[in-house]
């Protein structure tokens, strides 16, 4: 069943699904990288400090280890004399020291970046149980890591053998040498076998490397209910968005039904279609549409129109036109300038005769619509 579940994570991490994982601490780390760094950057200062610090070894050696007889008998000066040599031989490896803790905190920065997590430092009991570990050792990360041992060992002992023949011979004739030159000598041959053994290394690192970034990619893969599972917890699920979407429109829908009995005309299908129409001649804009229907919505604003005596005028392109082409609370396109003119002009003539008791007049036919606003 395992396998399974490993083989549906097919879909590449969510941004969340990262995040998390940082936040735990679970980021691409290669130790093979980071000892490979510690190793090269040792071997590279013995070069560089190696015959300095062989000097200042034998100068300590020299003056420090020359008690006089004095200090021997004197109960205090052995604790004194001691903190020196003491003091001396740290200054002698400070600089080696300090370049190797920042190439420690700066060598995770080549592959993850720095990332610190309490969850990560947190013991975990439960990997303590060899019981339960024993799947963890055959498992696929078990024997890679076993692989990598071997390979380690195969590569020191096969390099470690070839420095042997090359330099035997010198090492063997440093005892017919000076003091001080057979161990300058001495410490070059052991900073370049060191050096040699730690690039050899550079091969378990190559491997790793790309061998962690794929691992930590693959833990991180997600199935297509583990993505649908984290929608629901970061949008909520369908059914929830779903009631929030009409309560909205049932909300705009009260809004603009308040808006038709403010209207100045409501131009209808007459009966699939109603847009209900408002301008304000004080206004610099155009008329703008403040409600529209279809079917049993464009019923209830003709109702609403004709009780709060609203007129209404029959006209199918233009109702149409108007529908598709305007958002509510938005003001017409000017391809519609012309149209709506006409029936504004119509509306406000209808006003002035059924104040004034004249004969209405006759609506207008045949509104000119534009061939890009008709829909069919």
């Amino acid at each position: 069943m395992a396998e399974d579940s490993d083989q549906e994570k097919t879909e590449e991490p969510t941004s969340k699904r990262l995040d998390d994982a940082q936040k735990k601490g679970q980021i691409a780390r290669s130790r093979e990288l980071n000892t490979f760094a510690m190793l090269m950057t040792s071997a590279a200062l013995f070069l560089m400090l190696g015959e300095e610090m062989g000097d200042g070894l034998i100068k300590m050696m020299r003056t420090e280890f020359q008690i006089s007889r004095e200090v021997i008998f004197d109960p205090a000066s052995p604790v004194i004399h001691f903190k020196q040599v003491m003091l001396h031989g740290l200054l002698l490896i400070v600089p080696f020291l300090a370049v190797l803790v920042v190439v420690a905190v700066a060598a995770p920065l080549a592959l993850g970046g720095w990332v610190f997590s309490w969850d990560a430092i947190t013991p975990k009991f439960e990997k303590m149980d060899p019981i339960k570990g024993l799947p963890r050792l055959f498992a696929v990360h078990g024997l890679i890591e076993m692989a990598k041992a071997l390979l380690k060992f195969l590569l020191v002992f096969a390099v470690s053998m070839a420095l042997y023949h090359r330099f035997i011979t010198e090492l063997v004739a440093l005892g017919a040498e000076p003091i001080g030159a057979a161990i300058s000598h001495g410490l070059g041959i052991i900073a370049t076998c060191f050096l040699i053994l730690s690039a050899s290394l550079s091969a378990v690192v190559m491997f790793d490397v790309p061998f962690q970034l794929w691992e930590h990619s693959k833990k991180l893969k997600m199935t297509l209910q583990e993505i649908k599972d984290e929608m629901k917890e970061s949008e909520g699920s369908p059914e929830v968005k779903g009631r929030i979407r009409r309560m909205q429109m049932e909300m705009a829908q009260n809004r603009m039904m308040t808006e038709v009995p403010k209207a100045d005309v409501i131009v209808t299908n007459p009966n699939h279609y109603a847009v209900a129409l408002k301008y304000d001649p004080g206004a610099s804009g155009a008329p703008k549409l403040v409600a529209k229907g279809v079917d049993l919505m464009a019923a209830q604003i003709r109702n609403l129109a004709i009780a709060a005596d609203v007129p209404l005028l029959a006209s199918p392109p233009l109702a149409r036109a108007l529908y598709y082409s305007t958002d509510i609370d938005k003001e017409i396109p000017k391809g519609l300038y012309l149209a709506v003119a006409q029936v504004l002009a119509y509306i406000y003539q209808l006003k002035a005769a059924r104040e004034h008791r004249w004969a209405e007049p006759l609506p207008p036919k045949d509104i000119p619509v534009p061939d890009e606003f008709k829909q069919h």
